[in-house]
């Protein structure tokens, strides 16, 4: 049996796993320039597609001039992403129309208390950035204590920043250490380990971030903070995503191999997967949407398993559900974002 909500227990490090990865560059650089152009989405189906997509995407504020005022109006946001009048007019049945809000919102921890008050009662779960976001430059008791005190504060789901100085001298004990460290502060809350792709240097680099992160507990991998000067791409997905999938290969296999007392094998679970910053256009987020139905399966499709880190996505994507519903664009400003 498979649960998407249960947290990931982790497994020790492998370093013989971890130095043993080997990433085909140009395999890789290939099949991404491919996702996209093999499938082609239209009319209802893109629809369809589209307003999945919203519901997978952490709606997020991380700027210094956030107030409990911006973030109120960002969370009303995720409650309603889309105008009902375009709702109705794509003919979306009545029952449905609850079902469409964002996946998360994603504040800095000074402002989780604030978001859930302002999510109450709507089943949206409050995301908070920690560890020193984005460059991770604090004492690591520091990290520890922030990461409590925003799960304190309410936050269900913590987005950390793995220490890349220790990823990029190949310390990796250091980086698993850390990051068991930081799964035990976070109690109840999911994890989502932040790579910082763009700073790892190497594909192979990315990909044994990814296995560590997982062996160490995160519950979802995610590319970047958005504050690089590379963020999400496909090559880098690509390889993020293979490296879960081989992870699952692994959890299912132990999961098999040890019975419980009662003969049944152990509950299984999936590690989620975040892109995260560049991604701002409808047409993106149906490719990403494609990499992970076409690399790990319609059951990776969910909330649960696999968000957009954004917040200027929604606004095109509501532009395309409009023309979908009305047969013309609307002005970016005839659906305010926060």
């Amino acid at each position: 049996m498979r649960d998407a909500t249960r947290l990931n227990p982790g497994l020790p490090l492998d370093l013989g796993w971890v130095q043993s990865v080997r990433v085909n560059r140009p395999g890789i650089e290939q099949r991404a320039s491919e996702i996209g152009t093999r499938r082609s989405v239209k009319k209802h189906w893109q629809a369809a597609w589209l307003l999945k997509a919203v519901t997978m995407i952490d709606l997020t504020t991380l700027a210094g001039d956030d107030t409990p005022g911006k973030v109120n109006r960002l969370c009303a946001k995720a409650r309603n992403p889309v105008r009902l009048s375009t709702l109705a007019g794509l003919g979306l049945d009545a029952d449905l129309i609850p079902h469409i809000k964002t996946g998360a919102v994603c504040v800095y921890p000074s402002r989780v208390a604030d978001a859930v008050k302002a999510l109450d009662g709507s089943g949206i779960p409050v995301a908070s950035v920690a560890t020193g976001f984005p460059s991770g430059q604090i004492p690591h008791d520091l990290k520890l204590e922030e990461i409590k005190r925003a799960v304190g504060e309410g936050a269900r789901e913590i987005d950390i920043v793995i220490n890349r100085d220790a990823a990029l001298r190949g310390d990796w004990q250091r980086v698993y250490d850390e990051v068991v460290d930081m799964r035990r502060a976070c109690g109840d809350a999911h994890l989502k380990a932040i790579l910082a792709t763009g700073e790892l240097g190497t594909y192979k680099t990315v990909y044994q971030a990814s296995l560590v992160c997982m062996m160490a507990g995160s519950d979802f991998i995610k590319t970047s903070t958005g504050k690089e000067k590379t963020n999400a791409n496909l090559p880098v997905s690509l390889v993020m995503i293979r490296a879960i999938r081989e992870y699952q290969e692994m959890v299912d296999a132990l999961a098999d191999a040890q019975p419980l007392d009662n003969g049944a094998t152990r509950a299984s679970f999936n590690v989620g997967f975040k892109p995260a910053g560049g991604i701002s256009t409808a047409k993106q987020s149906v490719v990403f949407l494609s990499l992970m139905k076409d690399e790990l399966g319609d059951k990776y499709l969910s909330p649960h398993m696999f968000r957009f880190g954004a917040s200027s996505l929604l606004t095109d994507i509501e532009r395309q559900l409009h023309h979908q519903a009305e047969g013309h664009y609307a002005a970016d400003h005839y659906m305010p974002l926060a």
